[in-house]
Order: structure tokens, then C-alpha cells, then sequence
């Protein structure tokens, strides 16, 4: 990629957002976030970037410019929690993403996109597919279809990414259910209080650090072009064994309607191709939490 491009960020006052807003800028580029602050913090803004607070939906009115690359990661996000409000999934996620792909079409910009994983998890034993678990996992898998469909429809450059259980500094934790796993864990192993896993917790994931997500989104944005560009570990730990890591103080919860039991190793081959390698590794992570907390 050429120094000194203009990126939109959506979403760029959240965990990757901002890890991505912090790297594109240390590598030259003007950046531009739009984010409407739902899950995104003002403490998570990077010197330099342009923030600008509002709905994906509203992107025309926000951005007037034209944008050489636009990273779409301003979407609602969590599975269990968009049981309880799919009015806000869709608003979030199917009007907001229809706003960006049309922006995207207008403008003729490349498009990176980062869909959900979940629609490449199998059936259950009952037979539900990854994909309709939930409001969220179906209106991301919708709208990875949509993606392609837009760039086949009007000719546009684009590419979709899938991130695994993204981990590192900023991550978002706490009990409103927009928290994440590992960072939920760090913040109850720090407070000195048990470790809640849900049952039965050998359901396996596969734990991505911040940085090599960040280092595969960049190469997606610099030469990647169409789908399935998995940014993953090669490691897979059950949430028990993930637990484990932290400590061995841990409170079985029951499961969730979302609960599935397994994420297996993915498949990173083509992402490979563009030069990506896995650098960080889940107990190295941890041991250096727990090396911080005994000193």
C-alpha cells in the first residue's frame, strides 16, 4: 500500500478499530474513524486519527471525502446479546453495513469487511448452523453475502476478513454481555475473584492476539481481494483450559440458547499467501498478566 492514503475506519474507536487506527497511522496514512460510540470509548482514540461520532447509516453526511480504503468494523458484535435487542443488530448491522456498501459503490473505494466466524460453524446436535445461532451471527453472515454480491453487482475491489476471539490490551470486559472471554477472565483472575465459565466448557476456541489481526488486516488492505481471509491461532484450548491459564478458582455457569461447542483450527492458507504468520500465543499473554499482578 502507498504512503499517505486516505483510510476510513468504522468502528475505529473500539478494541480492533483502534488497534488498526494506531497501526495505519504509525505507517503514514491519514485516517479518518466513523463511530457511534455504542461499544467504542473516547479513551481508545489515537493522536492524530479524525473522529467522527455518528451512525454508518448517517456516512455520507459524515464523510464527505473520498477514501482510498474503507475497513467496515462498525457492527454490533456479540452472539448471546443480540438474543435479547435484534431491533439494534439490525439497525447496526444490516441498515449500517447497506449505508457503507453504498458509500463504498458512490465512491468507488476497496472495501475490507470483517464478517463473523460463526458462519462456518457447523450443526449442533440440534441441528441449528453456526449462522442461526443468533440475530447476529445470521445478519453477518447476510451481509457477507451482500459484500460480494455489492462488488460483483458494481464492479467494486473488496475483501472479507474473519477474526477468532481477538485478545490484547483494550479489550472491552464486564457483565452487560458485550465483554469478551479472555478479557473477562483477566479482569475476574486481577479482582481476585472466580472464573465463570459456561457449561459444559469443552466447547474450544481458537484465541487471536490484537497484533497479528491487525497485521492481517493491513496485508488484506494492501493486496487482499475477495473472501475468506482467516486471521487466526493455530491453537485451539477449551474455555476450561483457557480458564485453567489464569487460574484453577472457577464457577460452572449454565449454558447459553448460543452456546456451541466447537471452533476448530482454521484454515489461514490464503491469508498466508500474503505474507501473514502467527507471532503471539495465548499463554504467553496470560503468563505475562500473571507476571505483572505478582510483582
Amino acid at each position: 500500500m502507498k504512503k499517505h492514503k486516505l483510510i476510513l475506519v468504522t468502528g475505529g474507536a473500539g478494541f480492533i478499530g483502534s488497534h488498526l487506527c494506531k497501526r495505519l497511522m504509525k505507517d503514514g496514512h491519514q485516517v479518518i474513524s466513523l463511530d457511534n460510540y455504542f461499544t467504542g470509548s473516547r479513551e481508545n482514540h489515537v493522536p492524530g486519527v479524525d473522529y467522527r461520532e455518528g451512525h454508518t447509516k448517517d456516512i455520507e453526511k459524515h464523510i464527505p471525502e473520498t477514501p482510498d480504503l474503507i475497513y467496515h468494523l462498525g457492527e454490533y458484535s456479540r452472539v448471546a446479546k443480540s438474543l435479547e435487542e435484534p431491533e439494534v443488530v439490525f439497525d447496526l448491522n444490516i441498515v449500517g453495513t447497506f449505508g457503507v456498501l453504498e458509500f463504498s459503490r458512490k465512491k468507488k473505494s476497496k472495501i475490507v469487511y470483517a464478517g463473523s466466524s460463526t458462519k462456518m460453524v457447523g450443526a449442533r446436535e440440534d441441528g441449528t448452523l453456526g449462522r442461526d445461532l443468533a440475530p447476529y451471527t445470521w445478519m453477518k453472515a447476510a451481509n457477507s453475502e451482500l459484500v460480494r454480491n455489492y462488488a460483483r453487482w458494481y464492479d467494486l475491489p473488496y475483501a472479507i476478513t474473519y477474526f477468532y476471539n481477538v485478545y490484547g490490551p483494550g479489550e472491552r470486559a464486564g457483565a452487560d454481555g458485550y465483554g469478551t472471554v479472555v478479557e473477562t477472565f483477566k479482569q475476574q483472575y486481577l479482582a481476585g475473584k472466580p472464573l465463570t465459565v459456561r457449561e459444559p466448557g469443552t466447547q474450544t476456541r481458537t484465541f487471536t492476539h490484537a497484533d497479528d489481526t491487525i497485521n492481517g488486516l493491513v496485508l488484506v488492505g494492501e493486496k487482499g481481494l475477495g473472501d475468506e481471509y482467516g486471521i487466526s491461532a493455530r491453537e485451539a484450548f477449551s474455555l476450561l483450559e483457557a480458564a485453567h491459564l489464569f487460574s484453577d478458582d472457577i464457577i460452572m455457569l449454565p449454558p447459553t440458547p448460543t452456546t456451541r461447542s466447537e471452533t476448530g483450527v482454521i484454515d489461514t492458507s490464503k491469508i498466508e499467501l500474503l505474507g501473514w504468520k502467527q507471532t503471539n500465543q495465548l499463554p504467553e499473554y496470560v503468563a505475562s498478566i500473571k507476571a505483572t499482578r505478582s510483582k
